[in-house]
């Protein structure tokens, strides 16, 4: 559960996370992260489709530092077009757009202790 692996994270300062289910076949993931390294903050949400095998029709994970800096964002929004794996891409710092697979919130929250811990 969501729960339990931001529980889990010693990089976790807090998390604030709403579920919501939306009708019979939809949730709405919703959440906000900060890092013990008060520099920085993760904004998710995904729209999950409820029915069997669970698939994410909606997401974004954000992570930037405290000041609003964007470190990096997945999301699966229909921009970008030119990039081979849309629409799913992934945003970088430097305002590059790259190629990227469907992460999960561990990914990217394994994502992210790594980044914290290269200091």
């Amino acid at each position: 559960s969501i729960l339990d692996l931001l529980a889990a994270l010693p990089i976790v300062e807090s998390s604030n996370v709403n579920l919501e289910k939306r009708g019979e076949l939809a949730g709405f993931i919703r959440g906000e992260v900060e890092f013990r390294d008060d520099s920085s903050l993760l904004f998710f949400r995904e729209l999950i489709d409820l029915r069997l095998p669970l698939q994410k029709v909606m997401y974004a994970y954000q992570y930037q530092k405290a000041d609003g800096t964007l470190i990096f964002r997945y999301d699966n929004t229909a921009h970008h077009k030119s990039v081979s794996t849309f629409p799913y891409h992934k945003h970088l710092k430097d305002r590059d757009v790259t190629t990227s697979a469907v992460p999960s919130l561990e990914q990217v929250l394994r994502e992210i202790e790594e980044l914290i811990s290269q200091g």
